[in-house]
């Protein structure tokens, strides 16, 4: 709720120096934990300390130490105390998923939906007010940096702020009038040129390459290109994607990487025929929900970005995806309908915020290679469908805050490399782990054999009279089960020969 010191410093220096603005002392319960918003409680060790910034800032501003400059700052920014004392009231924000269903409610409802109660529809309309407010106050914070910054040009310069305001105005101008109209050097501009000329005779242009031109503008006649299969734009000074990429009914290859981007448009949705999407290395904090309909996609890189979340319905959508990238970046969750995305083969997720996984992980039946490292405090356990991963090949769990591997470990037969360094790991030991791969999974199935005879044992003593339930007696009822258990456990057993696994059973009766 509060400004965070790396997206507005100045304002989060002064909210915190300025008593009447400082934030209230009491932490807030476990039922206030905000997925969309990074924890409080426990510090990312990727995160520079506080004070480092701040004497960074202070270093750079040195005028922020001036009590007259701090006052005259606090008056800028009383709006947003206002605002912050009532989201204390309204409640902590909503997560993206509550937000999307929510708001599906809400137009079915308006639709003329008469079998969803008036109160929920109530409840969901709060939701929905809930989450704009918090979009409004994310809105404000970034006005009132900014006004910060004048405040403070202002006090040190001793000029009028409104004049300050007015010689910025004619400043920006000549350096936007310069970038719309150079959109690049000259060699640059002929090469645009000559595409979209080519396009107008009515000539094939099945791919368009423009890497590393320093374009800062994406033409929107581009995006009547008929026929353009490959647009290649990375690494550019672009911060804008026309609406009009939409119309490119035949393109399989979007890079946008390497640019400036801080959003996608909607219309991205439109491209029916795209197989791969590369937008990484951009500042995009969300991609639109539309980039669901791109059905076609088997490629998809969001990395190196600030993404808080992946839209709600992604893997209900793009179930022919083989390839997702959203490592480094600040996701604290992926969405349940991830877990629906069956064809997806790789997954690396390493240095995000990731507290843990959708409870049907196991779904994905096709997953290979699965990176989730660099957690660090975050996550700190897998869920027990883990197990059901069957074709995992790669697997790395490494600099995170895992205390054991679920019992269904012992499962992931086919794995080949497995990272588990830097894990206060005690299930398995890590005498064992270190002995690698191969005794991990041999340690994990041999727990996983003892737990399901175990289960069996109580059932069977459960359904039986005291008298029968003898070693013996259970022994012979159970004969046919462990004949059926050991020969579906003969694929966990990795590396073992038969008469290995006869002597561990014989061991438990």
């Amino acid at each position: 709720m509060d400004p965070a010191p790396q997206t507005h410093p100045i304002l989060s220096y002064v909210l915190s120096r300025i008593p009447t603005l400082a934030k209230p002392k009491p932490a807030a319960a476990a039922s206030e934990f905000d997925i969309e918003q990074p924890p409080v409680h426990t510090p990312s060790p990727r995160t520079a300390p506080s004070t480092a910034g701040e004497f960074e800032l202070v270093e750079r501003m040195p005028g922020l130490r001036h009590p007259s400059v701090l006052r005259a700052m606090a008056r800028a920014v009383a709006d947003v105390s206002a605002a912050r004392s009532a989201l204390q009231v309204l409640g902590p924000r909503p997560d993206h998923e509550l937000v999307d269903s929510s708001r599906a409610i809400v137009a079915a409802a308006e639709a003329g939906d008469s079998r969803i109660p008036e109160g929920d529809v109530e409840a969901c309309r709060a939701v929905v007010r809930l989450e704009g407010t918090h979009d409004a106050y994310e809105a404000l914070l970034q006005e009132a940096e900014s006004r910060l910054e004048k405040v403070y040009r202002s006090a040190m310069e001793g000029t009028d702020l409104d004049d300050e305001a007015a010689e910025g105005e004619k400043d920006d101008a000549p350096a936007a009038a310069a970038g719309g109209a150079e959109g690049g050097d000259e060699a640059v501009q002929e090469e645009v040129v000559a595409v979209l000329k080519q396009a107008e005779e009515g000539k094939p242009v099945e791919s368009v390459r423009l890497v590393d031109r320093q374009l800062r503008q994406l033409p929107e006649a581009f995006g009547r290109i008929q026929g353009l299969r490959v647009l290649d734009v990375s690494r550019n000074q672009l911060e804008v994607i026309p609406d009009a990429i939409g119309g490119l009914d035949h393109l399989e290859e979007l890079r946008l990487a390497s640019n400036a981007l801080i959003s996608l448009p909607d219309t991205i949705g439109l491209l029916s025929n795209l197989n791969i999407l590369n937008v990484s290395s951009n500042r995009l904090r969300a991609l639109p929900d539309s980039i669901s309909k791109c059905r076609s996609l088997v490629e998809l890189d969001a990395s190196y970005n600030g993404l808080t979340y992946l839209p709600t319905n992604i893997g209900y959508e793009l179930v022919n995806l083989r390839k997702l990238w959203v490592h480094m970046n600040k996701l604290r969750a992926l969405p349940s309908s991830v877990c629906e995305m069956t064809s997806l083969y790789l997954l690396d997720a390493h240095f995000n915020e990731l507290c843990g996984l959708p409870s049907a992980f196991g779904k994905l039946s096709s997953l290979e290679i699965l990176n989730l490292s660099s957690n660090f405090s975050d996550l700190k356990e897998l869920p027990i469908s883990f197990g059901d991963l069957l074709n995992l090949r790669e697997l790395d769990l490494s600099n995170n805050q895992i205390h054991a591997l679920p019992d269904t470990f012992g499962r992931l037969d086919k794995l080949e490399k497995l990272n588990l360094e830097q894990n206060p790991l005690a299930m398995p030991p890590m005498d064992i782990v270190n002995k690698g791969v191969d005794a991990v999974k041999e340690y994990m199935s041999k727990r996983w054999l003892d737990i399901l005879l175990e289960e069996e044992q109580r059932r069977i003593a459960a359904e039986t009279p005291q008298a029968s339930s003898t070693p013996k007696a259970w022994l012979q009822r159970s004969v046919s089960w462990v004949t059926d258990v050991s020969g579906s456990l003969v694929g966990y057993l990795s590396g073992n020969e038969k008469s290995e696994k006869d002597a561990y059973l014989d061991q438990q009766f």
